[in-house]
């Protein structure tokens, strides 16, 4: 049955690291809005560029055939050197977000794993013999650091369905925070499916045997308000008074299928 004019086909996909990249605007917007980053203007150039505050973080979105599309750098700090992340165009959005959120995050939870892959191996992720990495269940997603106990490097994500056919890469940096980095497994190893409206586009296969689809039909105005929302949350994050709640956007399907 087509949706009315009043709802939007959205399909809620797992796994996770195949969903595709998503709306930008979910990192975007909220880091201009709520964390207060600035943005220049220059619309003649397919690019974003967005710096904190504090003018020691710079996140750039610039499309690259050939390499990474999202790239966050971070200067030298007193106790740690300059640092890095960067991300592929088919990296969920979901997944960079929960970097950038752990990031400007001005009370981050004492408890929050720091471990890498703790988030991982709680859900099922195998050890991978080769090279001591983490594989994930279906064997589509690998994690990986470099280096050595003594002189550990840079974390490597990979998405691929074959030698010949990579999805998407995040990597860290040495230096990079590892509460950022189990940010980003910890959003990686989530069961949660991830909502898209433009899946037959967007994703990077559609074969039934790697990826699930579940095609609901919901409001659209639970759809435009989601991002509305998540503004509001991350703010609230920066100020000392009590903000008033918004009414829960998770409105009950109108119709459900399987694909």
């Amino acid at each position: 049955m087509p949706p009315t004019p009043e709802t939007v086909e959205v399909d809620f996909v797992t796994p996770r690291h195949l969903a595709g990249g998503g709306d930008p605007a979910w990192i975007t917007v909220p880091l201009h809005r709520a964390c207060g980053w600035s943005h220049g203007n220059d619309p003649l150039m397919p690019r974003v560029l967005l710096s904190s505050p504090d003018q020691k973080a710079l996140l750039r979105l610039e499309p690259d055939p050939d390499g990474q599309w999202w790239t966050l750098h971070h200067a030298a700090e007193p106790d740690r050197p300059a640092w890095y992340a960067s991300f592929g165009a088919r990296t969920p959005v979901e997944l960079i977000a929960a970097v950038t959120d752990a990031l400007t995050d001005p009370a981050p939870a004492a408890d929050a794993p720091t471990d890498p892959y703790d988030p991982l191996q709680q859900t099922g992720w195998m050890p991978d013999s080769a090279d001591n990495g983490l594989v994930s269940p279906d064997r589509i997603a690998y994690v990986q650091r470099l280096g050595s106990a003594e002189e550990p490097g840079a974390w490597f994500v990979t998405s691929t369905l074959g030698l010949d056919r990579p999805v998407w890469q995040a990597r860290f940096g040495a230096h990079t925070p590892a509460h950022l980095v189990a940010a980003f497994t910890r959003a990686l190893a989530d069961p949660k499916p991830l909502h898209r409206t433009d899946s037959g586009r967007s994703l990077p296969t559609l074969d039934p045997n790697v990826v699930t689809r579940r095609a609901t039909d919901v409001l659209a105005v639970y759809v435009a308000g989601a991002l509305e929302e998540r503004v509001h949350s991350l703010a609230a994050r920066h100020s000392n008074t009590p903000t008033v709640p918004i009414p829960s956007r998770q409105a009950p399907p109108r119709h459900g299928r399987s694909r």
